[in-house]
């Protein structure tokens, strides 16, 4: 099936703890900053944040925190929100929180992190990769917060399909010849299969699993942890939830990094047309690197190795490749591990294994690169970010993509991207979602909001550049900073140049120079 990776982005932190082995290296930057005029202060209070609070939400915004160990050097607690924001009285989720206490002494005060995804776990993300979520000094710093934003693993969470069932969801071949109307109507039909049991398994949730309801859930977060206003490290669609805090609540903001932006105001047929893109400029790089190195299954140019990759993925659409599993390798498949493998440059080496096992007729690893990217690991999901993944976007793209738009955004893709083109587009799952989408697709100014840095990679495939340098200039205090490379997102890259205005940001509130450049 069509992996739709234009909506698709979690598990960063998973797949970077499994298969990064090297960081980035520096290659010189150039680094100015605004003269320094605050020093750090503490902005957490001892008691909730109740200025300005709706009586209907007084309950919510004055609960006390009940916080208990839960990993060794972390502690657990659970905020009560409302189900729907708008209506109170239809009941109640609950979020889960973890914390890292500041290292360093007195906290300046909390820093909310997101992950991404949307459907990642930011308890994960904190739990198991701190020192990959957040540098040295703001774990001295802060106290860093995680949380599952509702839908999402620990917190009040969508359900869907139990593991053998999300295999043949995501994993079975299709049985009707790519992009015939009997292939369309095949897909659709598993749409809406798991549509309707993402309905009857989610106690009702679904409606109400918005980014705007989960950005509110974070501005009750920031209120019972006792913090007047919201610092924030957010990174891919954590960029969209930050920018959607800020829109709100533009008073609240304290100091908010976005990375791996992006951008609000274009559509979902846009997001998936320059995704894919940006995956096959990522995959020529990938591909100049591979044709260098001793290893490599390809020869020749860049373009006669990109020809001869499609070459293979016709081959699996063809003829799929039969796992040690009993899985068969499609093409579907093989581009969501080529995708997988590019969000990282560290990556590299593993996706030339899995070509060059592939084209011997093992599939295995390529395998391995499609399981983390859906979370799978032994035949059981670890997560539930394939099922989040899909209630969010269904719920924050309006559906409004006509024949002719699909027809113009496939003949720009065939002619951009030629080699991922024949496997990216495909019927729209939240065609047959069962509820209609509330979210709009806009610009956001956030006026009057607190200076808020955007940071975008050149090469970024994910959230390609252009999305940064749109969101920084949409709001109106954005300051953009810019990495040169591959991969996606920019801090906490291995570039001390990034790191360190991003740093000084967050911790005394020194604005970066608008439009940094970090090579």
């Amino acid at each position: 099936m069509n992996p739709n990776p234009s909506r698709r982005r979690r598990r960063v932190a998973a797949v970077a703890a499994a298969l990064v082995t090297a960081s980035l290296l520096l290659s010189g930057c150039l680094y100015q900053l605004i003269p320094d005029t605050s020093a750090p202060v503490s902005t957490a209070s001892a008691a909730p944040d109740v200025d300005g609070v709706a009586a209907e939400l007084l309950p919510y915004y004055s609960q006390s925190l009940d916080w208990k160990a839960c990993e060794t050097g972390f502690d657990c607690t659970t905020v009560t929100a409302p189900l729907d924001w708008n209506d109170p009285s239809k009941g109640e989720i609950h979020l889960s929180l973890i914390r890292h206490r500041a290292t360093g002494g007195e906290a300046i005060g909390s820093l909310l992190t997101n992950p991404g995804g949307p459907g990642a776990s930011g308890i994960g993300l904190i739990r198991d990769s701190l020192d990959y979520a957040v540098g040295q000094p703001l774990q001295q710093s802060y106290d860093v917060i995680g949380f599952d934003p509702r839908g999402v693993g620990e917190s009040t969470a969508v359900s869907c399909y139990d593991a053998s069932q999300m295999d043949a969801y995501l994993f079975d071949v299709p049985k009707t010849p790519r992009g015939s109307d009997a292939w369309s109507k095949e897909l659709l039909e598993r749409h809406s299969g798991f549509a309707k049991a993402c309905d009857a398994n989610s106690d009702g949730i679904l409606p109400y699993i918005t980014t705007e309801n989960a950005a509110r859930d974070m501005d009750l977060m920031r209120a019972v942890l006792g913090d007047k206003k919201l610092n924030y490290l957010g990174y891919s669609y954590g960029t969209f939830l930050g920018s959607t805090y800020a829109k709100l609540y533009p008073e609240r903001v304290g100091r908010l990094v976005l990375d791996g932006a992006i951008d609000p105001s274009v559509s979902g047929l846009q997001v998936n047309l320059t995704q894919g893109i940006g995956f096959e400029n990522a995959l020529r790089a990938y591909m100049a690197s591979c044709l260098k190195g001793d290893n490599c299954p390809f020869s020749g140019t860049v373009d006669e190795g990109m020809e001869d990759l499609g070459t293979l993925l016709a081959s699996v659409d063809r003829s799929p490749l039969p796992g040690s599993d009993g899985r068969k390798l499609g093409s579907d498949t093989l581009m969501t591990a080529i995708v997988a493998a590019l969000y990282s440059e560290d990556s590299w080496p593993y996706l030339t294994t899995a070509l060059s096992d592939a084209l011997q007729g093992n599939p295995d690893v390529a395998f391995q690169l499609a399981d983390f990217y859906y979370g799978r690991e032994a035949g059981t999901y670890t997560d539930n970010s394939t099922e989040a993944f899909r209630a969010y976007n269904c719920m924050d793209y309006p559906v409004d993509t006509s024949a002719a738009d699909l027809a113009a955004a496939q003949a720009e893709l065939d002619q951009k991207a030629p080699t991922v083109a024949p496997y990216w587009f495909g019927p729209d799952p939240c065609e047959v979602w069962p509820y209609p989408p509330t979210g709009v697709r806009e610009a956001i100014t956030a006026d009057g909001a607190a200076p808020i840095v955007v940071i975008g990679t050149t090469n970024d495939p994910a959230t390609p550049y252009e999305w940064a340098v749109s969101l920084a200039d949409q709001l109106s205090s954005g300051v953009l900073i810019t990495r040169v490379g591959e991969g996606h997102t920019g801090y906490n890259k291995g570039n001390s140049c990034v790191d360190s205005a991003v740093e000084a940001y967050l911790l005394k509130g020194t604005v970066p120079q608008d439009g940094l450049r970090c090579g």
